[in-house]
């Protein structure tokens, strides 16, 4: 995901692909932000419903069920708080124990990978990482 896309579009990636979030990368293919689902989430429902929880009463079924369309022009970039937060980060030989505990300390359900130049190599879900884990047995 870039921050020139869409909003619509990081939704039905995050849809279609079943991701926990997204990585944000630069121009030059470097993680820029981790964006949990919750946030893109947050990306697509407009200011004014968040800022105020009895408006979104106001809005009938029908209309509620479209609410992000009203964002359909809006980019990701666009959307981001100013700053940023710094994007959740390992190296492409980071260790079981070091993704959970980054994953747990930095609240995220999504790690972007770097290679040793910086550049996006991959991403590690919490969905994998547990499944990691309760594959891996002690040595009897």
């Amino acid at each position: 995901m870039t921050l020139g896309d869409s909003i619509a579009h990081a939704i039905q990636v995050l849809a279609l692909g079943r991701l926990p979030g997204l990585i944000v990368i630069d121009e030059a293919q470097r993680p820029r932000v981790v964006l949990p689902g919750t946030q893109v989430l947050r990306l697509a429902v407009p200011v004014a419903y968040q800022e105020d929880l009895a408006l979104t009463r106001t809005v009938d079924e029908a209309h509620a069920d479209v609410f992000w369309h009203e964002i359909r022009d809006l980019t990701v970039g666009d959307c981001l708080a100013t700053p940023t937060p710094r994007p959740v980060i390992v190296k492409t030989s980071a260790t079981l124990l070091e993704l959970a505990t980054l994953m747990a300390r930095q609240r995220s359900p999504l790690v972007a990978v770097v290679d040793e130049a910086g550049l996006l190599a991959g991403a590690v879900t919490l969905d994998r990482l547990v499944s990691a884990l309760a594959l891996t047995r002690p040595a009897d």
